[in-house]
């Protein structure tokens, strides 16, 4: 089992900065690929930025592409997304997500954290 808390959220103007943490916990917590999802109420979630195992390879939405970045520390097991230059379009609760590193790429995440909300004011 692997457990995910995410913290950073809060209420910011655009164009201020945020970074989202998301510390994992449990059996395979050192094993992991680490997403950021991003949910508005009563749209689908949305992929914001990918990060391998190593931190070798990242992907990210061009919605966020050149704006936001994703990181990982595994000696503290804790993935992070630095969010700058927001806009009020990236309002949203942005959700931690993992999956065993041996997962194919086009599989789903098989963990979620609680959510964490970002608002960001015009």
């Amino acid at each position: 089992q692997v457990q995910l808390v995410e913290s950073g959220g809060g209420l910011v103007q655009a164009g201020g900065s945020l970074r989202l943490s998301c510390a994992a916990s449990g059996r395979s917590a050192g094993s992991l690929n680490m997403g950021w999802f991003r949910q508005v109420p009563g749209k689908e979630r949305e992929l914001v930025a990918v990060i391998s195992l190593r931190g070798s390879k990242t992907y990210y939405s061009d919605s966020v592409k050149g704006r936001f970045t994703i990181s990982r520390d595994n000696a503290k097991n804790t993935a992070y997304l630095q969010m700058n230059s927001l806009k009020p379009e990236d309002t949203a609760v942005y959700y931690c997500a993992a999956r065993h590193f041996s997962r194919g790429s086009n599989d789903p995440y098989d963990f979620w954290g609680q959510g964490t909300q970002v608002t960001v004011s015009s």
